[in-house]
């Protein structure tokens, strides 16, 4: 079906075409229809990471469903996991649109979205009233008119909020599309940042009686030094994990598109190499201490396959979604069985 619809989903504004595939998903799962959609994969893989049994190591990224609103459609395509947000404490727009580009030539999306949603409560009544109960991240972020110096207040907030409904929280300070928001990757800032948040998280795993894991999402444009310290700071704060990677601000891989110079962060298949780079330099840092995500790029099986062999327990996808349809996931999750068998987190 989805190769049936894609040229008109490209025929529409690709942010148009993203809320109308969400509720095309939303009808057919409440009509029963969703066999005709996708099916899910015919077995599971399961992998424990985190302290969480996930059924297979193929997850949603986060960025399709800002404020959760879609997750029992999205829960019946057959993802080992979910991740929703990114979400903020209060309700923002975004950036003004267009915001967001399709380069099919090179099979990539620029987006410069800025967190668009509506706010931590919209969220948490949204994943209230959800029926689906399978592994649900949240991506959490500040609000753009926060300055760099009071990010952890909205943070803390965010996770106060959701923590009782999450299986995992997500903490994002790695997209491009908020003014400042990667400055709190540096060696300044993000040792007290993670420092923060690991004292509540213990203190939230104290009231709820549940330590919920709190992971670092990282950017793909990072040198050796950032890398190093990145990998010092989330051993020292006890961060449970990383995602590697949010979207890039290089364009080598598209210069010859006449969209390349929009502005905003980009995804898909240019992004697969350098992001499952910082991936393998990840994980070589952290020699095993950590379990990883790794994104960025997967279009096909073996990309999923790839970004394993590099060091990932668990893999996610999004742009891939856009030009392969839901059945990417039963491909990425039969090629990494077939490559990796049924393999604990690494």
């Amino acid at each position: 079906m989805y190769e049936r619809l894609r040229p008109l989903l490209f025929s529409l504004d690709p942010e148009v075409a993203h809320g109308f595939t969400l509720y095309v998903l939303g009808v057919a799962q409440r009509s029963g229809l969703m066999r005709c959609v996708a099916h899910a994969p015919p077995a599971n893989l399961p992998v424990r990471a985190f302290g969480i049994e996930f059924p297979n190591p193929v997850g949603l990224a986060a960025g399709l469903d800002k404020t959760g609103e879609h997750i029992d459609a999205l829960g019946a395509l057959g993802f080992g996991f979910l991740e929703v947000g990114t979400v903020t404490p209060r309700p923002q727009p975004g950036n003004p649109r267009p915001r967001m580009f399709r380069l099919p030539a090179h099979e990539a999306v620029i987006n410069r979205l800025g967190f668009n949603n509506g706010g931590v409560d919209a969220l948490a009544r949204n994943v209230e009233k959800a029926a689906w109960r399978g592994v649900l991240g949240i991506n959490i972020g500040k609000n753009a008119d926060t300055p760099n110096e009071r990010a952890a207040d909205d943070y803390l907030l965010c996770l106060d909020r959701i923590y009782p409904l999450a299986s995992y929280v997500t903490v994002n300070i790695s997209s491009p599309n908020t003014k400042g928001l990667r400055d709190l990757q540096g060696a300044g800032e993000l040792p007290r940042l993670l420092g923060a948040l690991h004292e509540k998280q213990e203190q939230l795993a104290a009231r709820h009686g549940a330590r919920k894991p709190v992971l670092l999402k990282i950017a793909p444009d990072l040198d050796d030094a950032q890398m190093d310290a990145i990998a010092r700071a989330t051993l020292d704060a006890g961060i449970d994990g990383l995602i590697c990677t949010n979207t890039t601000l290089d364009r080598s891989g598209v210069n010859d598109d006449p969209l390349s110079a929009e502005p905003g962060g980009l995804s898909g298949k240019p992004l697969f190499t350098r992001a499952t780079g910082v991936l393998h330099g990840m994980a070589q840092r952290l020699e095993g201490k950590i379990p990883l995500i790794g994104a960025g790029g997967i279009l096909s099986g073996s990309d999923a396959a790839e970004k394993i062999d590099a060091g990932a327990s668990l893999v996610q996808i999004y742009t891939g979604l856009v030009y392969r349809g839901p059945w990417l996931i039963i491909e990425c999750v039969e090629e990494i069985r077939r490559q990796h068998g049924n393999e604990d987190a690494r």
